[in-house]
């Protein structure tokens, strides 16, 4: 193994392996995984929310590509901050940030073990969870492209059941005589309105952690400066589209958002379009769709990690390794693993209830960055900002992920509060109190 302050990760992928990497960590399939939790949020109006979702997030997209492009390094929102408005802000947006990619993990495997222990009620949800983190934890740390290979196979097929249900609504649609065109999944019913559209869309954004992730793969791209912002572009967009188009079929099937059970909605409607046989097509593809979003947001929070570690952060001698035979961060790799493990002894509404306040923070924070980037620009004559790209669009950005912040429930802000608590009182032990600089990343 090797840790030192040079250490850097092989550049090893390129543009279509960083897109599927990051739909991936989106989980398209995700759209009838929690469509009855929006359409019953926006009474109706689940295309709405994810077209308002989408618009805010591109906002975003636009910041992230063109840090990304500025500083293609490994750590996404936490290396921006770092560099824009210094170290001990940069730390707590890191710090924030895990509760996405270090507890993500968690979650999509807890989702995966409980859809398996529905279908196999004798085999204990445990079970399954510990052989998602064993399976993801080995292909992660043998290396990036045996990861990227298995996430082309499976993305594909989870693509595939995304086309087959679109096709069996229109079929369905069709049999019933009703019509393909409507504004109805975008305004939803007559008890729906514009605030509970956007109250789903804070919802829907869930849907679209994962197209920032790509950015923490920068170190292992070839030509990053440029590769880098495209994907996460192209993330976003085929995201996106996948959501609103998805969910628009499924509420024409299923108008309104009152539903049995409101978890269970995607696979009531996969039964209606496509009886028991494509009931069970959509079981299997959402199991598959969770197990390749694990992959990627393991692989996506060891590089924060990683990139923590080696800036000494975070103990280096653990987080800033980086194997000689398989060049990743073994340790950091295990250590999602570990913390995914724990999803064995928590609920689902417990483990997911303070991830977006992570990533709404470091969003909000990467779109101040590159305002302030653009300021310091006019004054600096060899990088001149764009005025719309730089400073308008991450103005609104920032203005519209507040908004989506302060949707979320108390109980959301109130533990991403004690945990950006706790990153203050680590930082303090760092810094002895304040009274001296974090450790700085030397290999620049």
């Amino acid at each position: 193994m090797t840790e030192n302050s040079q250490a850097r990760l092989p550049q090893t992928l390129k543009l279509p392996s960083l897109v599927i990497f990051g739909l991936a960590y989106l989980t398209p399939l995700i759209v009838l995984g929690i469509f009855g939790v929006i359409a019953s949020t926006t009474q109706g109006a689940s295309s709405g929310a994810y077209l308002i979702a989408l618009l805010a997030m591109l906002f975003t997209a636009n910041s992230y590509s063109r840090l990304a492009g500025i500083y293609p390094e490994a750590g996404s929102a936490y290396t921006y901050v770092r560099k824009i408005l210094g170290n001990r802000i940069g730390f707590l947006v890191g710090w924030l940030t895990l509760l996405d990619y270090l507890f993500l993990p968690m979650v999509i495997w807890l989702i995966g073990g409980a859809y398996l222990n529905a279908q196999f009620p004798d085999i204990p949800t445990a079970l399954w969870i510990i052989l998602f983190v064993i399976i993801t934890t080995a292909l992660n740390i043998i290396g990036i492209k045996v990861a990227d290979k298995v996430n082309l196979i499976l993305m594909a097929f989870q693509i595939l059941v995304l086309v087959i249900f679109v096709v069996l609504t229109c079929l369905t649609l069709a049999g019933a005589s009703q019509n393909l065109l409507s504004l109805a999944p975008f305004t939803g019913g007559s008890n729906s309105n514009f605030a509970l559209i956007t109250a789903g869309a804070a919802i829907a954004a869930y849907s679209f952690l994962g197209f920032d992730a790509v950015t923490t793969l920068a170190e292992e791209t070839h030509e990053a400066e440029k590769t880098v912002p495209r994907a996460i572009f192209f993330v976003a967009l085929i995201g996106g589209a996948i959501f609103i188009v998805v969910s628009y079929f499924g509420q024409l099937v299923h108008p309104g958002g009152i539903f049995e059970n409101v978890d269970s909605a995607g696979f009531e409607i996969a039964k209606t379009v496509g009886g028991n046989l494509f009931a069970s097509i959509f079981v299997a593809a959402l199991i598959i769709a969770q197990f390749t979003s694990g992959i990627a947001a393991q692989a996506a929070g060891s590089r924060l990690l990683f990139a923590m570690g080696r800036d000494k952060m975070l103990p280096s001698k653990i987080f800033g390794f980086l194997s000689r035979r398989t060049q990743t961060p073994v340790y950091s790799i295990i250590t999602i693993g570990l913390v995914g493990a724990l999803a064995v002894f928590l609920d689902l509404t417990t483990s997911t209830s303070f991830i977006n306040f992570g990533a709404f923070v470091s969003f909000t924070m990467v779109n101040i960055s590159l305002i302030l980037l653009w300021a310091q620009s006019k004054k600096n004559a060899g990088h001149q900002g764009r005025l719309v790209r730089d400073l308008v669009a991450p103005t609104i950005g920032a203005l519209v992920i507040v908004y989506l912040l302060l949707q979320l429930d108390g109980a959301a802000i109130r533990l991403g509060l004690i945990w950006l608590g706790l990153g203050l009182l680590l930082l303090a032990v760092k810094t002895r109190f304040f009274t001296h600089n974090p450790p700085e990343f030397l290999a620049e």
